[in-house]
């Protein structure tokens, strides 16, 4: 999921746009963009988004919902949790319990509705909270399809200024609460749409800790997002070359060898191996 575009539930002439971009996700957003007086008619135009797609699409179908413990919450699974969702967006997550209490209700809706897939849950990370539990989030049900982090409402009301130094310590234990419990992290939105290089620049950062994708707010982002977040030529062919010469080592029994002069051994094959898979070169069993 390299690309997340966000779509305000409220907003359904913009549905069909997005259904034809080349995020790999949309994400159809019933908490901030849409204004309390517009929320139910909101989840009206999303369940039917949903419903009836673009065309025969492969993107993953997100929803963000509003918080598990607002009012909100219950009626916008009641209006959503259908056969042709994928991924609950659950906001301003904070510990454990609160993934919980979003998965027995979703344990209820598919049983009621014969859904005979699980519905996954992102999990957002944006308040000191949960930034502190996020391991323990991650890790909270195997429903957790990754831990997605939200500058905005982390930084802003704290005045802290979403700068390299400040952003980057935050990615990487994130990142790493997400390494622990064997699930992806996702980078957040960057609201300067004309900003085109700052975008860039974000994604970027956001990749050399290991993030696999992240958020867009205009379609304008998704082609920067996908390149970003996919393996280079560069980057697959010096992987190809770590397994080619790792499956040669194995079959003599030798797990370390020395490659151009670098000693590469379990990780740096592990890492070989998932690069290609990313490219679609390897299979996931491999």
């Amino acid at each position: 999921m390299r690309s997340k575009l966000f779509v305000p539930g409220s907003r359904p002439e913009f549905f069909g746009k997005a259904w034809r971009s080349a995020a790999d996700a949309i994400s159809f957003d019933l908490e901030d963009s849409v204004v309390a007086d517009k929320k139910a008619e909101a989840r009206r135009f999303v369940a039917e988004g949903i419903a009836r797609p673009g065309g025969s699409s492969p993107k993953t179908v997100i929803v963000r919902v509003n918080p598990v413990d607002s009012a909100l919450f219950d009626a916008d699974l009641e209006g959503i949790v259908w056969s042709q969702l994928d991924v609950v967006n659950l906001p301003k997550v904070e510990g454990a319990e609160t993934v919980r209490s979003a998965c027995d209700r979703l344990d209820r809706l598919e049983r009621e509705r014969g859904i005979d897939r699980r519905i996954g849950l992102l999990a957002n990370i944006e308040t000191p909270r949960g930034l502190r539990n996020a391991a323990e989030i991650a890790a909270s049900s195997d429903r957790i399809v990754g831990l997605q982090l939200g500058f905005g409402d982390l930084f802003e009301p704290l005045g802290i200024e979403p700068v390299l130094a400040t952003m980057t310590p935050v990615r990487l234990a994130v990142r790493l609460a997400a390494a622990e419990a064997g699930v992806p992290a996702y980078d957040g939105a960057f609201v300067s749409v004309s900003d085109l290089d700052g975008f860039q620049a974000q994604a970027e950062a956001a990749r050399a800790v290991g993030f696999a994708g992240k958020s867009c707010v205009h379609p304008t982002q998704i082609a920067i997002a996908n390149a970003v977040f996919s393996p280079n030529g560069a980057e697959i062919e010096a992987a190809r070359r770590i397994v080619s010469a790792a499956d040669e080592m194995a079959s003599r029994g030798v797990g370390a060898f020395t490659l151009a002069g670098v000693v590469a051994d379990g990780p740096y094959i592990s890492r070989a191996r998932e690069i290609l898979r990313v490219a679609g070169l390897e299979r996931d069993d491999a």
